[in-house]
């Protein structure tokens, strides 16, 4: 048996990539919460794990060279978890060009500009009509990106799930709160119902699910 691997955690979009990606690898793990809202993030402990201030984190007793290592950013997380176990990052080098492109695309896309779209649309004290024209239009753009693509293949790298629909599940699923439509999007709303049901992602979800009182805080 593994030793775990401490993860550190808030229940909100980027802290389900990890939480999601470690129930669907079956890799045992320590849940550390860093309260976002109170400010952890900032204490001078997780600053050396987590330089950026940032979650999710990781730290893996059993790193690659059989010592610790701490990982920030969940992107590089997902990376590091898929190539430890061998797991959702597909079987050939083309595979991991789908999925590594994807991923970035997700971390360079739809989470900022969803994330954007949360608090303008919900959550900024003023009303300012370009930035929510602005972010809800980019968030549509980009999901009807994914749309096409999950018109050519059952998940976003092809065939095979993978931790690009990790990354990409936890900001997809509050299509809602960004005021977007799934009508003109099936392959995009057949691809959630897939999804959300899975028995990793419903625990990887539901971790922490009471200590939730901002559901759309990006970090």
């Amino acid at each position: 048996m593994p030793a775990p691997i401490d993860l550190y955690y808030w229940p909100t979009p980027n802290g389900w990539k990890i939480s999601i990606a470690l129930e669907e690898m079956g890799l045992p793990y320590r849940c550390h919460l860093i309260d976002i809202g109170a400010g952890d993030q900032h204490a001078p402990d997780y600053l050396k794990i987590s330089p950026n201030n940032r979650i999710p984190a990781i730290t893996d007793p059993e790193g690659p060279d059989g010592a610790s290592i701490h990982i920030f950013e969940s992107g590089a997380i997902l990376q590091y978890l898929a190539r430890k176990t061998g797991q959702f990052y597909g079987n050939t080098a083309r595979d991991h060009i789908a999925v590594d492109q994807w991923l970035m695309w997700q971390m360079g896309g739809v989470g900022p500009m969803a994330g954007q779209a949360h608090h303008f649309l919900k959550y900024a004290p003023q009303d300012i009509p370009y930035a929510k024209d602005r972010y809800r239009s980019e968030v549509g753009r980009l999901y009807g990106v994914l749309d096409r693509q999950l018109a050519q293949s059952e998940f976003v790298a092809g065939d095979f799930y993978s931790i690009a629909d990790m990354a990409l599940w936890g900001w997809c699923s509050l299509w809602e709160g960004q005021q977007q439509t799934l009508e003109d999007k099936p392959h995009f709303a057949r691809w959630l119902d897939t999804l959300g049901p899975r028995d990793g992602v419903q625990r990887g979800r539901a971790l922490h699910a009471d200590k939730r009182r901002d559901p759309t805080a990006r970090k």
